[in-house]
């Protein structure tokens, strides 16, 4: 039954992001600009209240139980892609839309295969089966109609859409993090007809009045962090959310009103989280100010299309982030100013010199605290700090240099992982002066439902027939290129 109203859904995601994290963002903005006290960001005159996060298992939560609570408003166990907890898939917000004529799209800045979105288009039993959740995200499931289930896809993740060994054709992905031959880059677009796009060229010549579906993946694995990231060759958080909007928007309207009742997408800032894993304060930081950015586009979207709502949270806290500790009453803003480039890309450059001990320390000493840090006066402490940590894990590394910048600006962590605190709920838009309060997080996915007026459990039967292991996903086509059978 399609919806007799026309109405469209934008579901934020600020992955990892916590309400010590929301402060430190502001308190930022606030003290480097000279901004008075009352001063607030666009997110904080929409909080209607916040979410629990637990899952079936644990009281902490990981993103793809989180996310699936948000899809298919059902509790399961950490891991859980699209399945509930006895690992049977479970129908999703997404799906539930486009059965009931609603256009669908996925915004990322991790690979749109990552936890998160594929929990809205994928179901299997584990976050890792990447290969699998690519898979179901650009094919069609027949119960649900012949066409792709997700319109439009924007984030990284390339290489789980390219065959091992990558095809070297012109405009292909040239790395492959798959296990197989199935090249679903051009399998996507020669059976269900997507427009492929890669390059950031590719990205500013796509206009609202484009045919979808679109598959749009700028990185071969997750997209950089803001700090890092090179604006000639990757679209920002922000953009792609612009371009999304229009896109939706333009298809939507350009049908009958009655035949296409409006669009839901999701849209994720996910390296926010990421960033908190690596407890590096300054990349957390700048992925929070260019999640609000998008956050401010979608709310100029909904003050011109009013039948549009918008629901933002997170779904879960990541870092233990605290402003301030013993024995001073203080944290210093400032000290993230300078900061130049991400603990990851720092940590990319110095871990190959571990073996190089001299080289290591001039690196550290010479480029990473004053240029890239902003530290022209490093204890020694501080320099073997990070020496120490390049000599370890990439988690160790990244952690040592976080903490040189944390300690400095008196941040603390209690974990490079997942807490179970309550997180952020936000609203703007049609329907939101109805949301208030504290509310689980599959709640947060029955009110994505009701706006919609789509039931996700009557997809899930539809789904019974649907492979969520690898190993026994034996769906087959024919490749255009090589006339080979392979799995789809």
């Amino acid at each position: 039954m399609r919806p007799t109203k026309r109405r469209n859904l934008i579901f934020m995601i600020s992955d990892g992001f916590g309400i010590a994290s929301e402060t430190m963002a502001r308190e930022y903005v606030q003290t480097t600009n000279n901004y008075p006290l009352e001063w607030a960001s666009t997110l904080d005159d929409l909080l209607v209240g916040t979410t629990c996060t637990h899952s079936s298992n644990s009281l902490v939560t990981d993103s793809a139980a989180g996310a699936t609570a948000f899809s298919c408003a059902q509790k399961t166990y950490n891991g859980a892609v699209g399945v509930n907890h006895e690992r049977k898939p479970c129908g999703t917000i997404l799906e539930a839309a486009k059965l009931a004529g609603y256009m669908t799209g996925l915004v990322s800045t991790s690979r749109i295969t990552h936890a998160t979105p594929g929990s809205f288009a994928a179901h299997v039993v584990h976050r890792d089966m990447e290969d699998l959740i690519a898979q179901h995200m650009v094919s069609s499931n027949s119960s649900l109609g012949p066409a792709p289930v997700v319109d439009l896809m924007m984030g990284g993740g390339r290489c789980y859409f390219a065959p091992q060994p990558p095809n070297e054709a012109a405009g292909n992905p040239t790395k492959s993090c798959r296990s197989d031959e199935l090249d679903l880059w051009q399998f996507a677009q020669q059976k269900y007809g997507y427009t492929a796009v890669s390059t950031r060229k590719q990205f500013d010549d796509l206009k609202a009045t484009d045919k979808l579906p679109l598959l749009g993946l700028f990185t071969d694995s997750h997209m950089s962090y803001e700090i890092d990231r090179d604006a000639a060759e990757e679209p920002s958080l922000t953009e792609m959310t612009q371009k999304a909007l229009d896109m939706l928007h333009t298809a939507t309207t350009a049908h009958n009103t009655s035949a296409v009742p409006g669009f839901f997408i999701m849209i994720e800032g996910a390296r926010i989280d990421m960033a908190a894993h690596d407890n590096d304060p300054a990349s957390h930081l700048h992925d929070i100010i260019e999640y609000w950015n998008a956050v401010t586009a979608v709310r100029r979207f909904i003050d011109t299309h009013p039948d549009t709502l918008m629901i933002g949270t997170s779904d879960h806290e990541t870092g233990g982030l605290t402003l301030g500790f013993d024995p001073e009453y203080v944290w210093h803003p400032n000290v993230l100013s300078p900061v130049k480039s991400s603990a990851e890309t720092i940590c990319s450059e110095i871990r190959p010199l571990s073996k190089d001990h001299r080289a290591l320390v001039n690196m550290v000493t010479t480029k990473v605290l004053p240029k890239l840090l902003g530290i022209t006066n490093a204890t020694r402490e501080e320099i073997n700090g990070i020496v120490d940590g390049a000599g370890g894990s990439s988690k160790a590394c990244k952690h040592a240099v976080g903490h040189v910048v944390s300690d400095r600006a008196h941040l603390g962590w209690t974990t490079g992982g997942h807490t179970g605190a309550d997180v952020g709920l936000y609203a703007y838009g049609a329907g939101s002066s109805g949301i208030r309060g504290n509310k689980d997080n599959t709640h947060v996915g029955q009110l994505l439902a009701d706006f919609l007026d789509v039931n996700p459990e009557s997809v899930t039967p539809m789904l019974a027939h649907l492979k969520t292991v690898q190993d026994d996903f034996d769906e087959t086509a024919t490749d255009e290129k090589t006339g080979k059978t392979v799995r789809v």
